[in-house]
């Protein structure tokens, strides 16, 4: 449905996809073909384009899953996940990758700021709407559970957004080769510009900042990282680091936002910046990296309007507008579609978890803990936890070992149970 045969403009025909057949021919995307070039074909099998485009998929729904933590009741997120992926990202991925009506008309997203970033961000705060908030006491206080693994994540996100961005193109060619080095560069630069002013506000630096600079320069990057030249990155990392900032540390203190109760900020660092990233690539995207990869010749950013003494400036100007017309698509098809599947969920399932269970928290929704720390919210279980008389045999068999009075009759079931 994503990048099969045209069904509609907007949406791809259904069909197998995991077919042995279908898996070993070489990939192709049949409804990529424009009036100036053929079909996408990459030079490898379909196994790799449906295991590729497989994990995008996987990870607009894990971003969309931070918007909803701490509440959503687990049933209605394993009915929410297959629906949202076949009504909603099937169709921004067909529109504006698989050959729809915007990749027809030369909507540039390289690699998913509209399709992945932008949908997620704004499924996620449309979700957390519906779905409802945490317990006040945990939107309160939410420290991070721990900094060091989020570091340690955070280290194998930005080495794995070398493959995001860098198998965009489908090939190891010159696009891939820039895309690489400018995720690199932006994301550098956002990191910088994100400390830099929670210094200059906060005075102080911290981890989770740093995080967050990353993630928004990677996100940044992501519609045009193979198509805009190493200075430009490093102009779009300032904006990333500084837009979405204000977006979750100023805005996101505002009453307007705090009626949703998005809880990892997704709305900021995705949705924010993902649409950030696809106006600038509008201003920044070059001609001659523009014309090995989108599906119509002469695209290019409004900075190099007056390139070939302007005779295509126009297109410049118009990019512009693509760009804003694909984001608010992307928006406005997420808003219906995911306030659509919550209410369909509704019928079925609660969305959100009973204040009983959220109190007691992940060892009434899982029947387990994070963390072995018994009290902390935890409903005691004597199958899993040891109980008195277990913990009175143990004392009373190492006794034995040292008090012959005690060591002539060991405890039985029997005396356990009146002691």
């Amino acid at each position: 449905m994503s990048f099969g045969e045209e069904l509609i403009p907007l949406w791809g025909k259904a069909g197998p996809a995991l077919d042995q057949k279908f898996l070993l021919k070489q990939a192709d995307l049949p409804a990529t073909g424009t009036d100036y070039f053929p079909p996408l074909a990459p030079m490898y099998p379909m196994a790799t384009l449906v295991y590729f485009q497989f994990v995008f998929a996987a990870i607009t729904l894990v971003l969309i899953a931070g918007s909803l933590l701490g509440r959503m009741n687990f049933l209605a997120w394993m009915l929410f996940v297959p629906l949202w992926l076949t009504c909603s990202y099937t169709v921004g991925a067909f529109s504006l990758w698989g050959g729809g009506f915007l990749f027809q008309w030369g909507v540039i997203d390289y690699a998913g700021g509209y399709v992945i970033h932008v949908s997620a961000g704004v499924a996620g705060y449309v979700a957390a709407y519906w779905v409802g908030p945490r317990l006040d006491r945990d939107r309160h206080s939410f420290p991070p559970n721990n900094v060091l693994l989020s570091l340690a994540g955070a280290g194998l996100l930005w080495l794995g957004w070398n493959g995001f961005n860098g198998g965009a193109p489908y090939a190891a060619n010159v696009i891939s080769s820039m895309a690489v080095l400018n995720t690199n560069i932006c994301a550098a630069t956002s990191l910088l510009v994100w400390t830099s002013i929670d210094v200059i506000v906060f005075k102080k630096p911290s981890v989770i900042g740093a995080v967050q600079g990353m993630i928004t320069g990677l996100v940044v990057i992501t519609p045009s990282a193979g198509l805009v030249q190493g200075w430009a990155a490093m102009i779009m990392g300032v904006f990333a680091g500084s837009v979405p900032w204000y977006s979750m540390m100023i805005l996101g203190k505002k009453k307007m936002f705090n009626i949703v109760d998005d809880t990892l900020g997704v709305f900021h660092t995705h949705a924010v910046a993902g649409t950030v990233g696809g106006c600038l690539a509008a201003f920044f995207a070059h001609p001659t990296l523009c014309n090995l990869f989108l599906s119509i010749p002469g695209e290019r950013g409004i900075i190099y309007a007056g390139d070939e003494h302007g005779i295509h400036g126009h297109k410049a100007g118009l990019q512009l507008l693509k760009q804003i017309c694909g984001a608010l698509f992307i928006i406005g098809w997420n808003v219906v579609v995911t306030s659509l599947v919550c209410q369909v969920i509704k019928l079925v399932v609660p969305l959100r978890m009973s204040e009983k269970k959220l109190t007691v928290g992940d060892d009434a929704a899982h029947g387990e803990e994070a963390y072995a720390l018994w009290g902390d919210g935890e409903v005691f279980n004597a199958s899993i936890h040891s109980g008195e008389a277990y913990s009175f045999q143990a004392r009373t068999i190492e006794a034995s070992k040292h008090e012959p009075s005690v060591r002539a009759r060991a405890p039985t079931d029997q005396s356990l149970v009146e002691l």
